[in-house]
């Protein structure tokens, strides 16, 4: 059963839109193919891209704190976008 959704869940962007050494946002942790996708998006891969977001900063915030040895490996899209053919996940 699909969840009702009441009000549009909002764009993780906070208006620093620069690329990191890793190919995302250094704002919001969202790689380009997830930023063009976005308005295209439904509201489950939205929700599934925040919790993308939401991984990277972690990962990101720890290898910062000398936490993790072992960052997250380049542009590592979603498969939804990629199987939609709206992004590429071989960069």
């Amino acid at each position: 059963m699909k969840q009702l959704e009441f009000f549009d869940i909002p764009s993780p962007c906070i208006g620093v839109c620069e690329s990191g050494a890793r190919g995302y946002c250094r704002g919001c942790f969202r790689s380009r193919a997830e930023r063009q996708y976005w308005f295209q998006a439904d509201d489950e891969a939205k929700r599934l891209i925040i919790r993308a977001c939401q991984v990277r900063k972690l990962r990101f915030e720890r290898t910062q704190n000398g936490q993790v040895s072992d960052p997250e490996p380049q542009q590592e899209t979603l498969a939804l976008i990629s199987d939609e053919g709206l992004g590429s996940t071989d960069t």
